[in-house]
């Protein structure tokens, strides 16, 4: 997984070298050993370029942390000083960092997921970071189209609680 990515020429450039690497490795131990390659899109540069990146990248996971902070120009270490009273002014509806800001971060994560799966129907779009415990996140991603969540280990049972709960409420015909 390739960070922090701002468009199809970086990432081809990185995913040659990676390919180059295992194509070394499988002819020093004559084992060719399954991988794929694909992005953290954590930027909103690589959210609009989605289309393209999918071209060939394998897979896309958002790093939700990195991607809040670009999209709303905060700094997570910074931002407590001040965030209780943006939620307390309504200027957000919630702490962005503990709870997908779906307005605004959210709108990034849709454009990319439906030009990624415009391009590359197959791709899988994930989720990692603090959001992916997040019940309320889930559930946005969920309907966002994305495939899974990846999260600390404490957060996983309440995440995959979350998360079928959530296809339960957008099951088809539902």
């Amino acid at each position: 997984m390739t960070p922090l990515i701002i468009g199809k020429v970086e990432f081809d450039l990185i995913k040659a070298r990676v390919d180059r690497v295992a194509q070394a490795v499988a002819t020093e131990t004559n084992e060719t050993i399954a991988y794929s390659v694909g992005t953290m899109i954590e930027t909103p540069r690589a959210c609009l370029r989605a289309g393209e990146l999918a071209k060939t990248a394998e897979f896309f996971s958002f790093g939700t942390n990195d991607l809040t902070q670009t999209c709303l120009a905060l700094s997570r270490d910074d931002a407590g000083s001040f965030l209780g009273e943006y939620v307390a002014k309504g200027i957000l509806p919630a702490n962005p960092f503990a709870t997908i800001d779906q307005e605004g971060v959210g709108e990034l994560i849709e454009i990319a997921a439906a030009r990624g799966h415009a391009m590359r129907p197959d791709i899988k779009i994930g989720i990692c970071g603090e959001h992916a415990g997040d019940p309320a996140s889930i559930g946005f991603f969920d309907k966002a189209g994305l495939t899974y969540v990846s999260c600390s280990p404490f957060r996983v049972p309440v995440a995959r609680l979350a998360a079928a709960q959530a296809a339960l409420r957008h099951k088809p015909g539902k």
